[in-house]
């Protein structure tokens, strides 16, 4: 099973390990076309420090964000299970989960980034400011720069099991799997039941007990109808449809009421 996630805008400080060494990241494919974002990013936010704040649609609030992405090649690094924050990485609470399960994380557990394109939560990164929706001046809109890598790279990356893909429409929009691939991939929506609507925090912290749910009972699901079972079992209310065609992903809605 491989679970696609997206990154938070919050994010922990890098803390004082030692600092990033891109030859360590996993999926190597991709170190070509994230050095060449890193190095933009860097240079950037080294000079004009108006300009990086525009370019990255940061607030007056925000403007430290301009010196940490400036120092990225020094700043500690940790690893990016405990840079990521926010309401979907509470939920998931990776620090609490046992060892068996961490070790489930570590190899089914892909973020995707405007910075690095994909990551394991296990990959030592600091932490930055830069979202997929960014379009530096040089490369143009990240989105667009990542397709071609990701294209090469993940299709490998997903093995032959489920692809369960949580990832927002922006991160979403830098891989779209195809074709046989693109048959064991499930999307999941969260709508809040007496309104059938999609609430952000629903949706979010959903989705991170989804994961986490799987992870701590050792649960595998080797395709889209397998998860939809999964989940059921696991206590979440599921509605999905296989898709009219071969080679189209699956779409499930789960149901909830309220978020404890």
């Amino acid at each position: 099973m491989l679970v696609l996630l997206p990154p938070s805008e919050g994010k922990a400080s890098s803390g004082r390990g030692a600092p990033l060494k891109p030859e360590s990241l996993s999926l190597p494919g991709l170190a070509a076309a994230r050095e060449a974002v890193l190095a933009e990013l860097v240079d950037l936010c080294a000079g004009d420090e108006e300009k990086a704040r525009e370019v990255l649609g940061l607030s007056e609030g925000l403007r430290g964000e301009v010196g940490k992405n400036a120092a990225l090649r020094t700043a500690g690094a940790r690893p990016a299970g405990e840079i990521y924050t926010g309401v979907l990485y509470d939920a998931l609470d990776l620090a609490s989960l046992d060892a068996a399960a961490k070790r489930r994380a570590a190899r089914s557990l892909l973020v995707f980034s405007g910075l690095w394109g994909a990551v394991r939560v296990t990959d030592r990164i600091p932490s930055y400011r830069c979202s997929m929706g960014v379009k530096l001046p040089g490369l143009g809109a990240l989105g667009t720069h990542w397709r071609g890598p990701m294209a090469e790279v993940l299709p490998a990356a997903a093995g032959a099991g489920l692809v369960l893909d949580l990832r927002s429409a922006a991160y979403a929009a830098a891989w779209k799997p195809k074709g046989e691939v693109a048959g064991r991939t499930a999307t999941v929506r969260v709508l809040h039941a007496p309104t059938r609507k999609v609430v952000s925090h629903f949706n979010k912290a959903t989705k991170g007990r989804i994961v986490r749910s799987l992870l701590a009972a050792g649960i595998a699901p080797a395709g889209p109808a397998e998860l939809v079972e999964a989940l059921r079992e696991l206590g979440y209310e599921v509605e999905a449809e296989a898709p009219a065609r071969a080679g189209q992903p699956w779409a499930l809605d789960v149901l909830v009421a309220e978020v404890r």
